[in-house]
């Protein structure tokens, strides 16, 4: 039985290339001339007194959003100072929450409480996804 020899080397044959003269070549883009850029005293605008820059915090600061078990929806928070207690209204913002809602129900280690205090961890069922790192604001009772 007669056997084949491998081909050695490449089968095809390579293209030749085929020098173009300057004439024959696009012209060039031109650079875009730069923006003008505004110094550092004219990127400084002045902001009126009668507006404040931020509105300020909607109460008082006293914890933050752990975890939010979106099936359930339920945030489990970390309060920090001050107490909670049924019935008080929170303001839970983050970078891409905000809301308030009244304390429905409280919960500390899967047993229902109706008041928590500093350093506690808990849950509290929210109307809103609330996010990690959310701060939570006590606005009134």
């Amino acid at each position: 039985m007669a056997t084949r020899k491998k081909a050695k080397g490449k089968t095809k044959s390579k293209r030749k290339k085929t020098s173009v003269t300057k004439a024959a070549k696009a012209p060039r883009r031109r650079a875009s001339p730069k923006k003008a850029r505004p110094t550092a005293m004219a990127a400084i605008k002045p902001t009126p007194a009668s507006q404040p820059a931020q509105p300020g915090p909607p109460g008082k600061r006293i914890g933050v959003v752990t975890h939010y078990y979106s099936h359930l929806s339920v945030a489990t928070l970390r309060l920090e100072s001050d107490t909670l207690r049924v019935g008080d209204v929170i303001h839970i913002r983050g970078h891409t929450t905000d809301f308030r809602q009244k304390v429905e129900s409280l919960e500390v280690n899967h047993a229902p409480a109706t008041e928590v205090g500093p350093n506690d961890d808990f849950g509290l069922r929210v109307v809103k996804h609330a996010r990690e790192h959310d701060v939570v604001f006590k606005v009134g009772s």
